[in-house]
């Protein structure tokens, strides 16, 4: 969290209420060091709420979704 840019701002600015919030939230993401381990973070540990790793709650459920199909298929190969 040292490296992480969010740390310079309020945290409400993570949890966004509408989809401007979200697209404002994302671009100070695609600029910090560390948005790829926050996003893994968010992901193991099934965080649900607030953009993370510049992800929101939707991308992030599509992407969980999205690795465990793939682990099934690689599973049945």
């Amino acid at each position: 969290m040292a490296q992480a840019k969010c740390r310079d701002y309020p945290a409400e600015v993570f949890f966004p209420r509408d989809g401007v919030g979200v697209l404002i939230t994302q671009k100070i993401c695609d600029e910090c060091p560390v948005e790829q381990d926050c996003l893994e973070y968010a992901l193991e540990n099934h965080v649900d709420h607030g953009i993370w790793g510049g992800k929101s709650e939707r991308e992030r459920r599509r992407l969980r979704s999205s690795r465990r199909r793939l682990a099934k298929i690689n599973l049945n190969q």
